[in-house]
């Protein structure tokens, strides 16, 4: 008698959202999964030595707390952000396939990485009333199709409850980040942010959430306004340090 394998009725569904191929070395992922074993094993962890302020890795031997170049000679208005992996290899491909390429299943990877954050000895312990992420202009997202932020605040949300507020609105369109250094970051992001009419984080502690942190400036611009309008403190948490 031939034995009948019952299939699974979702699999087509979970495939769907979750390609069986590793999208790093087309290996056989597992259901469910994002990326293959070897290579999730490569994703590079951002450990001590890092500046206290930004998180950028330092290659020295330095046991105390330090700012690094980028940040000394500064105002960064976020108290720290902080990122649990460097935006290289594995997490720079993972990261561009969900941005650009709308490879949105990635959320779930990244989210994790974003909530491997929260272990942080800045982050931990605190308490934060609202997870805000940072905001796209309008035009900017009807072009994306999705803020790749608050996509990223939804997943944390779903593992560790935080609520996700969108207290921030992008006033105009800027011109992509990528392509201007530092002090041009800063120039083309002066001004871009305001608090969302009805909006309230008198007295709150923030969590800023973004996808990557490279010179901290659309971070800092957006916790100046919320420390404008009486945020307590605003911390910043990215899943990867560019």
């Amino acid at each position: 008698m031939r034995t009948r394998v019952r299939r699974n009725p979702f699999q087509g569904l979970v495939s769907l959202f979750y390609p069986p191929f590793c999208p790093t070395c087309s290996c056989p992922v597992d259901p469910g999964a994002s990326l293959c074993a070897a290579c999730a094993a490569t994703a590079s962890r951002i450990v001590p030595p890092f500046c206290a302020k930004c998180s950028q890795p330092f290659s020295g031997a330095i046991t105390g707390a330090f700012t690094c170049a980028n940040c000394e000679d500064r105002v960064l208005h976020f108290d720290a952000a902080v990122s649990a992996y460097r935006s290289r290899g594995v997490v720079r491909k993972v990261m561009h396939d969900f941005k650009y390429r709308r490879q949105i299943h990635f959320r779930h990877l990244l989210g994790s990485w974003l909530a491997e954050s929260l272990a942080d000895p800045r982050l931990t312990g605190r308490r934060f009333d609202f997870v805000v992420p940072v905001p796209l202009h309008s035009a900017r997202k009807r072009e994306r199709g999705f803020n790749q932020a608050e996509l990223l605040a939804l997943s944390l949300r779903r593992l560790t409850g935080l609520p996700v507020v969108n207290a921030l609105q992008r006033t105009r369109y800027t011109t992509t980040q990528t392509q201007f250094d530092r002090n041009e970051r800063m120039e083309n992001l002066r001004g871009a942010f305001r608090l969302r009419r009805g909006s309230n984080v008198q007295d709150l502690r923030m969590l800023l959430v973004d996808d990557v942190l490279t010179t901290g400036s659309t971070l800092s611009e957006c916790a100046k306004v919320l420390k404008k309008a009486g945020a307590i403190s605003v911390h910043a948490a990215t899943a990867a340090r560019g």
